[in-house]
């Protein structure tokens, strides 16, 4: 997504009064700035590779705070992805889904910040996996598989007369997470290359006749 991208995509959100935020003041591409550096210094290296915290706490001055408050629940989402794609770019790991909390802190001048890190463990001590299909929707995963195909009982049904009866699945293998071709008439493919199995990588996107659904780690 890259940090200019990040500024469009807030500028976005906002209109109007909202707006005014980004003219003077703290402005939340260098908070984003703040945060990826901060997992830049304090990531480690464990049996899964690099370690990046996923946790993250953004202290304020409560006239920052105050600024951002219409649109807060959003600036926080669109940290969370930047933070995302800088562990994509620089093949950072998670323990844990990616979580920014903006927080008024009386000891942070305006204009300034404070962030704050640490590693989290998530449910059964790793991120969430989940697939983001066309309209926005996640499937999160579990334990078991994930079978893609036209049949109603597919976790994930695709109306697609090119998508075979039971298409794809997405399923754990150790540590890792693959898609595996179950002899689609069509083929599966992973970022435009046709595989029979791949393993997947944060933000690879798995097409399946003229369906597209991506892969997240969170």
């Amino acid at each position: 997504m890259g940090l200019q991208q990040f500024e469009q995509r807030l500028e976005r959100l906002v209109e109007g009064a909202f707006a005014k935020a980004f003219r003077s003041g703290l402005q939340p591409v260098e908070i984003a700035r703040r945060l990826t550096r901060e997992m830049d210094l304090q990531r480690s290296v464990g049996p899964r590779g690099v370690i990046a915290p996923n946790a993250f706490e953004v202290g304020l001055a409560p006239a920052d705070i105050d600024r951002f408050e219409s649109f807060a629940d959003a600036l926080s989402r669109e940290l969370a992805d930047a933070a995302r794609e800088h562990a994509r770019t620089e093949r950072y790991n998670f323990m844990g889904p990616v979580e920014v909390a903006l927080k008024p802190n009386q000891s942070v001048s305006p204009g300034a910040c404070r962030v704050t890190s640490e590693v989290k463990g998530g449910p059964g001590g790793g991120p969430t996996i989940g697939l983001v299909l066309p309209d926005g929707r996640t499937v999160t995963m579990a334990d078991r598989p994930l079978v893609i195909g036209r049949l109603p009982e597919c976790d994930i049904v695709v109306e697609d007369s090119n998508v075979s009866r039971r298409h794809a699945e997405v399923r754990r293998d150790g540590p890792d997470v693959v898609v595996v071709d179950l002899g689609s008439t069509n083929g599966t493919r992973v970022n435009g290359a046709r595989v029979q199995t791949r393993r997947l990588n944060d933000g690879d996107e798995i097409t399946i006749g003229r369906t597209s659904i991506r892969f997240e780690v969170r």
